[in-house]
């Protein structure tokens, strides 16, 4: 395991084989998925373009952290308004850190998913094909 974090790094998620190996990219695919509301399993775009998937994952993450950032920067304040007692408040605030934490690693592991699908985990990245121009 500790060839795979060397090659891959320490932020690339466990259970996501290595770019390049048989079935990469449907492991990639059913994590970035999972990172994502179940809703968005049924549409199509998501399910069959993968680099549209890690795009939209990343997204939901970026979402996610401002919604815990603003969660944590305002729970003193607005929390013993609630009658939230302080001890609770503290440990909040605690899970509030540590889910931000979980929330970066992850949005580094999409970005690393996310090279590899667009470099077809060669490093180098793909050529892309002219569009076909159509003619009147």
């Amino acid at each position: 395991m500790s060839q795979t974090l060397t090659t891959l790094g320490p932020d690339w998620p466990c259970q996501v084989k290595a770019p390049g190996t048989r079935d990469w990219e449907r492991t990639a695919a059913r994590w970035l998925r999972d990172l994502l509301p179940a809703r968005y399993a049924g549409y199509s775009p998501l399910t069959r373009h993968p680099v549209l998937l890690a795009r939209h994952a990343q997204l939901q993450l970026q979402h996610e952290m401002g919604a815990v950032r603003v969660a944590l920067r305002t729970a003193r304040a607005e929390l013993p308004t609630l009658g939230i007692a302080e001890s609770v408040i503290e440990n909040t605030i605690r899970m509030y850190a540590v889910e931000l934490d979980q929330l970066n690693r992850l949005a580094r592991g999409v970005r690393l998913i996310t090279d590899a699908l667009l470099t077809d985990g060669t490093g180098a990245v793909p050529r892309r094909r002219a569009p076909v121009q159509r003619v009147p």
